[in-house]
């Protein structure tokens, strides 16, 4: 069913400012100095984020739409552009951090006024089809860099020795009492992967194509702190044959002795963690999170288990999709760290929200898979190669990139992300 045209003009208009506004209520709050920072080649500056989504709905959509259209500052189109090849020179992404210019004041000025003509746009005769579909990307780009302004200002936060806090106060376990893990028994075969439906989704995630499964078990829930603790108390990072040989030697180059973030205190009965509201005890029921695919694919060897493949975990959180429970903790509901799984399910629990998930699955395109024409069409296929699937969101991702076929991806050894473990097994 086609949705009318204004409409569709009409819900993209509420959609539209609704992420605009939501991404300047993350950073209020923030001083400018917060906002420039840069820990690492891989996380860019909160100032950067600003810049960037606005210049995506100037670039893709207000040059192309606009006759005679005027960019806000020409310099931009170079200082904010992330890797679109095809737009032209880019600002490297490691020296992103040296922008103290423009200021984040003049940042701001520029969001409002590329808003105004997005608005402006929007109630034109001249807003194509074309230009909603953009703008609806546009939205859709906005929200992943919320979760990006996140995880990039909690590691800029922790590299400070003085360890600020996001968050007033660090949150608390929601529960003490984990469910047990066991682990739920599905008998493959031909299988659906990919989206399907009307709504945006993507390129990535399409087409829909089946995928054949052989008989597998997917644990119940996370792997949690205190059991990521008995694989470091048995030597896990001293153990090579339980990492992959490039895993082994970052461990080893980069000295990595439990998940980014947490340390054991003084007396080493008791771990830290870092948080978005500082630091504090590290609470065993919660899950394992910050760990890179290396370390999860160690300790699901230590386990005597492995990780999913992505389309095992796709249809096993379709089934759970379709029982309605997606009662996660998403970016929306401000708690900012992952929780605990309580109780009992008759479905795996945590498969939306709390941390992504690895999975075994290189990050390659679909059976018929083509990117868009032109350089929005570098969006997602150009990074189809070394990097691993991860699936299910996490406690800073919005609700509406919440869906069994969304696909994340990162570079096996990365760990600022908010990434943990779901185990499975091969049925024999």
């Amino acid at each position: 069913m086609n949705i009318p045209v204004d409409a569709r003009v009409f819900a993209l208009r509420t959609a539209f400012l609704a992420v605009r506004q939501r991404t300047e209520a993350l950073v209020s709050g923030l001083s400018a100095e917060d906002c420039m920072v840069q820990s690492m080649p891989d996380a860019s500056p909160v100032k950067w984020h600003l810049a960037h989504v606005t210049w995506f709905f100037e670039t893709f959509v207000l040059e192309a739409a606009v006759p005679g259209f005027q960019p806000f500052d020409r310099q931009f189109r170079m200082l904010f552009n992330s890797y679109y090849v095809g737009v032209g020179e880019r600002m490297p992404r490691p020296e992103r951090g040296m922008l103290s210019r423009p200021t984040l004041s003049q940042v701001m000025v520029y969001r409002e006024t590329v808003d105004k003509q997005i608005l402006a746009l929007l109630e034109s005769p001249i807003c194509e089809p074309r230009w909603l579909e953009l703008i609806e990307l546009g939205i859709q780009h906005e929200e992943q860099h919320q979760e990006l302004i996140l995880t990039d200002l909690k590691h800029h936060f922790w590299s400070n020795p003085l360890h600020p806090a996001y968050r007033p106060s660090p949150p608390e376990p929601l529960e003490r009492v984990l469910a047990p893990l066991r682990y739920f028994d599905y008998p493959g075969g031909l299988v659906d992967i990919g989206y399907s439906g009307r709504d945006f989704a993507f390129d990535n995630e399409t087409p829909t194509h089946r995928v054949w499964l052989q008989p597998y078990s997917l644990a119940s829930r996370l792997v949690s702190n205190a059991e990521y603790l008995e694989f470091i108390r048995d030597g896990g990072y001293q153990r090579p044959e339980l990492w992959l040989s490039d895993g082994w030697e970052q461990r080893c180059r980069e000295n990595w002795q439990a998940p980014l973030y947490c340390r054991p205190t003084a007396s080493s009965k008791v771990w830290e963690i870092f948080t978005l509201a500082g630091t504090r005890t590290l609470a065993p029921t919660e899950p394992v999170c910050h760990i890179s695919y290396y370390e999860a694919d160690a300790y699901a060897r230590w386990a005597g288990a492995r990780l999913p493949t992505e389309a095992e975990w796709e249809h096993a959180a379709g089934m759970v999709w379709r029982g309605g429970d997606c009662d996660g903790h998403f970016l929306e509901g401000d708690r900012l760290h992952p929780a605990a799984a309580t109780g009992e399910s008759e479905l795996p629990q945590q498969m939306f929200g709390e941390t992504w998930q690895w999975t075994s699955s290189a990050y390659l395109p679909y059976p018929g898979f083509h990117p868009a024409p032109g350089a929005v069409g570098e969006y997602n296929g150009k990074f189809m190669i070394n990097q691993m699937v991860l699936r299910g969101g996490s406690c800073t991702t919005p609700l509406n990139h919440i869906r069994p076929s969304y696909r994340n991806f990162f570079m096996p050894g990365a760990r600022w992300q908010f990434s943990g473990i779901r185990l499975a097994r091969d049925i024999r």
